[in-house]
């Protein structure tokens, strides 16, 4: 006999506030990030751990402990993570003899696994070793990819892989960007299968003109990765995760309604002709037709279907109707 999964309800309005905030959303909120390290972890890995978490703040979770997790055998533990902390995106960093330096990123759609993609560490440069200013933490990068494997459309794992980045680094989403507020950089460079992070603070400077002159200086972290093993979702299930609501993010136009410059709303509104005889007032006896003005408005309706019937007759007969 099967058994039936029951639905239980929250005991407490904080527990429905909690589900509430994870029920699907037509606009998603800002997605959160998991980074777990593995049974066995190098300190270089732990150290790309720590950067990444660095450039997530504050919408990422650092788990320090060690996890006996193979992603590519059974991620039930990462769902499980996902779950509990409603986290959409992943970081998992673990080594081996076979694999050194290992950096999986990967996403969930639905609290179930989507896509996965493993990369190799092969150089590492730590933020601590510039020795220069950082960008604020929570401040919304600019993100550049290049080269030709991330613009060839049939290399479906790189395509997959930029589309991965993009929802790993873009941070909270915005309706308008101020130019002075836009001071990181990530650029990301393909060559055959590697992979080159560069990250960049961008400086505003008098240009003599109203463009401001842009200067870039690295300030770390420096990341070189080689792809290795990839778990992809198919072409309907990726379909699916990508599907909006229709004309969610266009506000819908209303006719004959507009705004000023100080924000006044102005309408025109179309009013049909008022016909004031067929109102019904308050039924008092003073307001009701007397005797002699319903005979009167009887004998007017008489003599109103009798000239309409002369006139049929004289229509059929061209003479005069006898009365």
């Amino acid at each position: 006999m099967a058994i039936v999964s029951r639905v239980v309800k929250p005991k407490s309005k904080r527990a429905k506030r909690a589900l509430e905030k994870r029920e699907p959303k037509a606009i998603e909120n800002t997605k959160q990030t998991i980074l777990v390290r593995g049974a066995k972890c190098s300190q270089l890995v732990q150290d790309v751990l720590k950067d990444l978490h660095a450039l997530k703040k504050p919408n990422a979770i650092n788990y320090n402990q060690k996890n006996d997790i193979r992603p590519f055998e059974d991620a039930g533990k990462l769902e499980f993570y996902g779950k509990k902390l409603d986290a959409s995106l992943f970081a998992f960093g673990n080594t081996n003899k076979k694999r050194p330096n290992n950096l999986t990123f990967g996403r969930l759609y639905d609290q179930q696994l989507l896509d996965m993609i493993e990369l190799g560490v092969d150089e590492f440069v730590a933020m601590k070793e510039y020795r220069n200013a950082k960008v604020n933490v929570g401040s919304k990068p600019c993100l550049l990819f290049a080269g030709e494997p991330f613009a060839d459309t049939t290399n479906i794992e790189m395509q997959r892989l930029k589309s991965l980045f993009i929802d790993f680094f873009r941070g909270p989403e915005v309706t308008n960007v101020r130019l002075a507020g836009i001071e990181h950089v990530l650029q990301f460079t393909a060559v055959e299968n590697k992979v080159f992070l560069r990250s960049y603070k961008i400086f505003l400077k008098k240009s003599g003109g109203r463009i401001p002159k842009c200067e870039l200086e690295e300030i770390g972290p420096s990341l070189d990765f080689s792809l290795r093993r990839t778990h992809l979702a198919s072409e309907d299930l990726f379909k699916t995760a990508c599907k909006q609501v229709k004309n969610v993010r266009t506000t819908k136009k209303v006719k004959n309604i507009s705004q000023d410059a100080f924000g006044t709303k102005m309408g025109r509104v179309h009013v049909p002709p008022q016909e004031i005889h067929k109102i019904q007032t308050r039924k008092v006896k003073a307001l009701k037709e007397s005797k002699e003005e319903k005979v009167e408005k009887i004998e007017k309706k008489k003599e109103k279907a009798e000239t309409a019937r002369k006139k049929a007759v004289e229509k059929v007969f061209g003479g005069e109707a006898d009365e």
